[in-house]
């Protein structure tokens, strides 16, 4: 870390298989439009185009990310007209409704029978395939937006809000549409630099469009503590976000199917926690301080950060929680045993006669991720806190961030993979957006990203083997505030909006873009 199918009008079979191209996509059984016994009456009804040759073949829906499977029709498309409304067919749906409408601004008439130029909502096949699946079906002035989870209907509202957005019409005929990675995101440091809540919902609203599903937030470091605390309120910076303001966040978060993850950073980027425990601070022999590192000999060292995961782990309501790991400062000098005498002496005393400061602090690791465990959490940690050839191993349910190849004891993706371990792509090469560029960071271009940058692309530019697909579950932009006051709010928005169009594109579809960057830059405009 830094720093279906639509049946064809007569005689137009032969005009459609020679104009239409579908991918190949493995779709979860009986998900489409009349799976299953959730589907409504107006989601059972086929997808057969209006009758008549007037119209010409539609064309796909324009949006980022690009839809994995449209089949094509014949007929007007749809657009909200002043008698159309939205109807949820179930009611779990009913949120997601009521917000189309708003943004649609056309009304919303509840769990009714949909009528000629509604958008009606409903669950087919219920927890069968990816819940984040969906399928958009435009035939006779009507669509309906089906799928196994809330999350796949929400995502279909984005699509036919951005089709609008951008040609005024949703297209005749039926997507089909997946993501091909489960965790889409973006990371943020709102430790070295505040951001306003307004900012941040700015920026859910915008990630939401995108389909992207995960908010990481890294709010303590050595520079501040940014968030509330009750357990120890004398770590808190003086600017700093309430719980209020937290609380509020998730709320906004969760209805747009996102999930908000904290990060309480340790044993490393401790310094804002230790300025009110100075007695924490990890020293050498000569009694030199190293900045942000703890004292993780000292049992009050895990007995605060414990604490403070317990605590946050209840305002993060979601699956996961981060804590930390990387950089830890002990292990970046020649010899940590005699440097760091009591580091060495708790390991042999925890770990046996063999252990050594690098196992103390692996070991460190998997306490605080079983911390994260008992809140009934997945726990994620940056690879450079990942150690090998010791006695100390870090436990495999640890999600792994990769980030970097630069770091004292980070290896290369490959080796986390071999090992069985799940990865999330942070990759500094082509995701870190740090402000004023120190240490030879540049700021990502979502150019780059859209036309080099693959979710295999973990370290450098170089991809590794197809075969470690699965174990790969998504990546987020991050961006980290080293020089906080180097861009100002505004222009981190604006810095960061084409990268996250590129990672959303990239995420979801796996194969190589169609459009050009400045066709894509377009889009973009035109869906926004």
């Amino acid at each position: 870390m830094s720093p279906s199918r639509a049946p064809l009008v007569a005689g137009a079979a032969v005009a459609v298989a020679a104009a239409v191209t579908l991918t190949v996509v493995v779709w979860p059984e009986d998900s489409g439009p009349g799976a299953g016994n959730g589907a409504s009456a107006s989601s059972r009804t086929s997808a057969s185009p209006s009758p008549t040759r007037s119209y010409p073949l539609s064309t796909t829906p324009r949006t980022i990310p690009a839809v994995r499977e449209h089949t094509a029709a014949r007929g007007p498309g749809w657009k909200p007209a002043k008698d159309s409304s939205v109807v949820a067919a179930d009611p779990e749906l009913a949120d997601e409704a009521k917000l189309l409408a708003e943004e649609l601004k056309i009304g919303y008439r509840g769990e009714k029978a949909a009528r000629s130029g509604d958008v009606e909502l409903a669950i087919a096949a219920p927890g069968k395939g990816d819940p984040e699946s969906y399928t958009l079906k435009t035939a006779d002035n009507r669509v309906t937006i089906s799928g196994p989870g809330e999350a796949g209907v929400f995502y279909g509202t984005r699509t036919l809000k951005q089709s609008l957005n951008a040609d005024d019409t949703v297209p005749e005929g039926v997507v089909r549409d997946t993501p091909d990675r489960p965790q889409r995101g973006l990371n943020l440091d709102i430790a070295r630099k505040h951001y306003s809540a307004d900012w941040i919902e700015n920026r859910l609203h915008e990630m939401a469009d995108l389909k992207l599903n995960q908010l990481g937030l890294h709010f303590s470091d050595d520079q501040a503590f940014r968030i509330e605390s009750d357990t120890h309120p004398e770590v808190v910076s003086d600017e700093h976000l309430t719980k209020a303001e937290v609380r509020r966040i998730v709320k906004l978060a969760q209805s747009l199917h996102i999930t908000v993850v904290g990060e309480i950073d340790s044993p490393g980027h401790l310094g804002a926690v230790l300025r009110a425990h100075p007695d924490l601070q990890l020293r050498n022999t000569q009694g030199v301080a190293r900045q942000g590192a703890i004292d993780i000999s000292e049992p009050e060292a895990a007995e605060i950060v414990d604490d403070l995961l317990k605590e946050y782990a209840e305002l993060f309501p979601g699956d996961w929680f981060h804590v930390g790991a990387d950089e830890y400062q002990a292990l970046t000098v020649s010899s940590p045993q005699a440097s760091y005498p009591q580091l060495a002496a708790a390991a042999r005393q925890k770990y046996g006669a063999d252990a050594t400061v690098q196992d103390l602090t692996e070991g460190w690791l998997n306490d605080r991720a079983a911390v994260v465990r008992e809140a009934e959490k997945i726990p994620k940690a940056w690879n450079d806190g990942f150690f090998s050839g010791g006695t100390v191993t870090a436990d495999k349910g640890i999600e792994v961030e990769y980030w970097t190849g630069k770091e004292i004891g980070a290896r290369p993706p490959q080796d986390y993979l071999a090992e069985g371990r799940k990865v999330v792509n942070l990759n500094d090469e082509y995701l870190y957006y740090v402000l004023g560029e120190p240490n030879d960071f540049t700021y990502p271009t979502g150019e780059r990203i859209y036309e080099q940058w693959t979710p295999f692309v973990l370290r450098g530019t170089e991809p590794v083997a197809e075969r470690y697909s699965k174990q790969i579950l998504g990546g987020r932009f991050a961006v980290w505030g080293d020089l906080p006051n180097a861009q100002t709010q505004e222009q981190v928005a604006e810095g960061i909006r084409m990268p996250l169009n590129a990672v959303s594109q990239k995420l979801w579809d796996p194969r190589e873009p169609k459009l050009t960057w400045a066709q894509f830059q377009k889009l973009a405009d035109e869906t926004g």
